[in-house]
């Protein structure tokens, strides 16, 4: 199956089981946060999806934020305590080993931002998987990690559902 089929797939089980919609959402953010299924996993465009069907359906708006929400933050979280238990062996893991720009990047990008960097790192494709792997295995304290971790998600979850949903035109109107 490509991923324009499983993207069509997840849309039509959301839009055929409404009930389950929030915890769909939170799978799939889920998905798009954890550092190695991220790139496995169409998520980006299945969320934005899921936005439209809030638009033009009557899905409920925040439920789905709170799961999507929730989903990613949990996503993260697996990552970073994934960074904590392995620490610098992580470089050694597929796809860190294949591509160690992209590690130095995100410790230096740590390095400057601190726990700062979890919650700017979440609206950027790449570093959304990447940081909070590397915030585990750099050492980020857990507390800050998880302000940063938690409160970005849900800001993440409203940007990428709340266009969909209609808030572009709300504001136009």
């Amino acid at each position: 199956m490509d991923f324009d089929a499983a993207r069509q797939s997840i849309l039509s089980f959301i839009e055929t089981y409404k009930a389950w919609a929030p915890f769909v959402t939170g799978v799939i953010a889920f998905c798009e946060s954890v550092a190695v299924l991220s790139l496995l996993v169409p998520a980006t465009a299945i969320l934005l999806g899921v936005g439209a069907l809030i638009g033009s359906s009557d899905l409920p708006f925040w439920p789905l934020v709170i799961g999507a929400g929730i989903g990613a933050a949990l996503g993260d979280w697996v990552s970073y305590e994934f960074g904590h238990y392995f620490k610098d062996g992580v470089k050694q893991l597929w796809p860190m080993s294949r591509h160690p720009e992209m590690t130095a990047k995100a410790e230096d990008f740590l390095r400057r931002w601190g726990a700062g960097a979890i919650f700017i790192g979440r609206f950027f494709g790449p570093a959304r998987a990447v940081v909070p792997l590397v915030a585990g295995s750099f050492g980020v304290n857990r507390i800050p990690f998880q302000i940063a971790n938690w409160s970005s998600a849900f800001v993440w979850a409203f940007v990428l559902l709340a266009p969909g949903a209609g808030l572009l035109a709300w504001f136009k109107g």
